[in-house]
């Protein structure tokens, strides 16, 4: 039986040691994105990604060795553990087949072979299976009868041991083993319309696909068509085959008494007892599998949209569209603070283009708006005409991008929206929302739900629980990737990082608004429940612009202040230079030129530290200034 750590050293290519500080880390309380970024010789450089298959696979193997201890001591409580048994569950790799092996020991309701059993029938069963006795089987059959258990003749206490046979052979985990792997590669899944109406899922209604290949959103959109009662769906199985593996296990000799009475209980227990649970397991399990590879792809696309690079510098104006109820505009300054708002109706069915094109105009004037930001939902085309024809009168210029709104309406009616503007309507709160996911996406998109971001198809489809720990995983990632300005940074952005919950992200803003910006990272351990843990795990992913230590533009942890002193010095330079735009060249150029082995050494630091302290050193000290393409920015 192999250990935990060696399940993981084999699964994920790494090595021994590796798996063992790992654990040690996360059982430490470590967060994922601390111990990729600041643990890395500990771990042997694991990337994120990695880190975070191992977190969920420890888990998952945790949760087994548990299942599986629990299992040994019921079995072993009912006086009906062997060593062949123990054997078996040890050697189990997964949860279904631990429950497979269980299935026999498990406390059932009052099945058909229970009542049997109790009718005193489970001598005459075992007779029957062991089909070695040449006496004719009904006239045995007669010493069972009993009035009083309600077996009242032969035939009825012979269909009583065919029941108890048929569930031995239902329990048996080695049919149910070999079942599962027969369908999954030679099943298919075919679906019916349910009732003869038009519907989105017209192509399924006579279909049926290999589920060996079928692809992981055919599955998502299949099992949505049967929730919405418009599809009936069927596993079609090779149940020749089935019935003769099960016959040749079961089966001692085709010419005895038994025989035939056997194969129609095989039939009996497949059909009525096998059959139904192997279905559920099929698809319970092509619906993980389609759910996995859904929540991983949702989950990229999530990243690339939270990692585009925010607007500095720039006055902003969102542009809601609509048609009757008017186009909702919100202004915001290059940091993000909300100045102003209007509705305007340029489209039908008032049309009043003129009206609206004044109102703009003094708003770009008043404000020095550099850029506007279009939602793309309705009346968006229109909205896109009318702007493309107002900037043109702009006294200076102005640019505009048309922005995913997907989400937007969430947000603006979400409590926290509600406590960020108490006083604002709902409909402005999505005319902010919208410019602010143009100026940080990053910052803004912390606050809506993941899953209504609009970069998935299927996600309202998948296990909630299972997509809500996957996506917060990737915008831990993402914030943690790029670091939080401490002193813009909304509570809900705050919330994300590195050993920081939404508890102690609401008191770093409350102190923030009570002392004023924070001058050095130190500081966050004044803020209440923020103790020495939590700030290690969060220090360096925390950013201060314009305190009193310059490594605190960076991402170099606390921990490796004086390694980065040390290496600047050694290179003739000294912190405060990294802020010096003029120094900031040749210092990347002579950290390029760093022998990392050595220097490593010399100053008593791991290389892949070292290799991060020179990347950091080596940045501009601000998050770069997104650059947009002719496809998305036009004048």
């Amino acid at each position: 039986m192999k250990t935990i750590n060696e399940i993981l050293a084999e699964e994920l290519n790494i090595k021994q040691t590796q798996v063992e500080n790992t654990i040690k880390l996360i059982d430490d309380g470590n967060t994922i994105p601390f111990i990729a970024r600041y643990r890395k010789e500990v771990t042997g450089n694991l990337s994120d990604e990695i880190l975070r298959n191992f977190g969920e696979r420890l888990t998952y193997l945790r949760n087994l060795e548990a299942r599986r201890e629990e299992i040994i001591r019921i079995i072993d409580e009912q006086g009906k553990l062997t060593e062949e048994l123990t054997k078996s569950i040890n050697e189990a790799v997964t949860l279904s087949e631990l429950e497979d092996l269980y299935r026999p020991f498990k406390q059932k309701k009052r099945t058909r072979a229970i009542i049997a059993k109790e009718r005193g029938l489970e001598p005459l069963s075992e007779i029957i299976y062991e089909q070695t006795e040449k006496k004719d089987i009904y006239e045995i059959a007669k010493d069972y009868i009993d009035e009083e258990k309600q077996v009242n003749t032969a035939e009825e206490a012979i269909a009583g041991a065919l029941d108890i046979i048929a569930e031995i052979i239902s329990d048996e985990p080695k049919y149910r083993k070999e079942i599962k792997s027969m369908c999954f590669r030679e099943a298919i899944i075919s679906t019916k319309a349910a009732k003869e109406e038009k519907s989105a899922y017209e192509m399924y209604y006579d279909f049926n696909e290999g589920i060996l290949r079928i692809p992981s959103h055919r599955i998502l959109a299949i099992n949505r068509g049967e929730n919405e009662e418009f599809l009936k769906v069927k596993i079609e199985k090779p149940e020749e085959k089935i019935l003769q593996l099960i016959e040749n296990n079961v089966i001692k000799d085709n010419s005895t008494q038994f025989t035939q009475m056997l194969k129609d209980t095989i039939l009996d227990a497949y059909k009525r007892l096998i059959e139904p649970s192997i279905d559920r397991e099929i698809r319970t399990e092509l619906t993980e599998r389609s759910e996995e590879k859904a929540i991983k792809v949702f989950g990229q696309n999530a990243k690339q949209l939270l990692l585009q690079p925010p607007i500095k510098g720039m006055n902003v104006i969102g542009f809601d569209p609509a048609y009757r109820t008017g186009c909702k505009i919100a202004v915001i300054d290059s940091t993000g603070k909300f100045l102003d708002y209007t509705t305007i109706y340029p489209t039908e069915p008032q049309n009043d283009i003129e009206g609206a094109k004044k109102v703009l105009l003094g708003l770009i004037k008043k404000y020095n708006i550099g850029i506007i930001a279009i939602g793309n939902g309705t009346a968006s085309r229109e909205s896109e005409s009318f702007v493309s024809d107002v900037i043109k009168e702009a006294d200076h210029e102005v640019v505009y991008v048309i922005v995913s709104e997907a989400g937007a309406s969430v947000y603006s009616a979400s409590k926290l929206a509600t406590e960020e503007y108490p006083d604002i309507n709902v409909s402005i709160r999505g005319a902010i929302s919208i410019a602010r996911r143009l100026q940080d996406p990053l910052a803004e998109l912390v606050k809506i739900d993941p899953k209504s971001i609009g970069v998935g198809q299927y996600q309202h489809d998948v296990n909630q629980k299972r997509l809500d720990e996957s996506l917060t995983g990737v915008v831990e990632d993402a914030v943690n990737s790029v670091g939080v300005d401490v002193n813009t940074a909304t509570p809900s952005l705050l919330s994300y990082v590195s050993g920081i919950n939404s508890s102690i992200a609401k008191n770093i803003v409350k102190y923030r608004d009570e002392f004023g910006e924070l001058k050095e990272r130190k500081q966050l351990l004044k803020v209440p429940k923020l103790g020495k843990v939590a700030y290690e795990q969060c220090a360096g992913f925390i950013r201060i612009f314009g305190g009193k230590n310059p490594l605190e533009t960076t991402a170099v942890h606390p921990e490796s202040y004086e390694i980065a002193e040390e290496l600047l010095k050694l290179l003739g330079y000294d912190k405060k230079d990294i802020l010096d735009k003029e120094k900031i060249s040749k210092i990347k150029e002579d950290l390029q030129k760093v022998n990392i082995e050595k220097i490593a050494k010399e100053l008593g630091v791991g290389e892949p530290t070292l290799k991060d302290i020179v990347s950091e050193l080596s940045k501009p000290r601000k998050r770069s200034k997104r650059r947009f393409t002719k496809a998305n920015i036009k004048k």
